[in-house]
């Protein structure tokens, strides 16, 4: 028992590279929260504080991490990219009209270097060629779209 306490320091950080190991085996991290108190508690021996500070430091550190960082951290490692796979990919995404679109005769439009047919979403509205539209829907190999409002010049 003498040993540990002349060599607090060191018991610290054995404690904190358990506690890391042991987490590779758990993946909740909750046992890496503790090992940072573990690690909190290693600095207040360095700095020679009394036994009882060291123990209240991890504790502190360890409630800490585990209150204010593990939550955040498991939302992130938890809630992965959205990925959106095939046509709905498309959809938000902003085209060119590459024909006169209109809800009777259709039209074609160019999306990331692909040609799809396109309606407007809108059966009054018809989209001349050249302009810019939004991808509103895809059913089947027709893409919905409505024109994108353009800024006019006084020129």
């Amino acid at each position: 028992m003498e040993w540990f306490r002349d060599h607090m320091w060191e018991t610290w950080t054995a404690v904190a590279i358990l506690l890391g190991v042991a987490e590779l085996f758990s993946l909740d991290l909750v046992l890496l929260m503790l090992a940072v108190g573990a690690g909190a508690g290693m600095l207040t021996a360095l700095l020679g504080l009394p036994f009882a500070v060291q123990i209240l430091a991890a504790i502190a550190t360890s409630v800490a991490m585990l209150a204010l960082v593990r939550p955040s951290v498991v939302k992130r490692l938890h809630s992965g990219p959205e990925l959106t796979l095939g046509h709905n990919a498309l959809i938000g995404r902003v085209g060119l009209a590459v024909s006169e679109i209109t809800a009777d005769g259709g039209g074609r439009i160019r999306i990331g270097g692909e040609e799809w047919s396109a309606l407007p979403y809108d059966d009054t509205t018809k989209i001349k060629e050249g302009s810019h539209v939004d991808v509103l829907q895809i059913k089947g190999a027709t893409a919905y779209v409505h024109p994108v409002p353009e800024i006019e010049s006084d020129n």
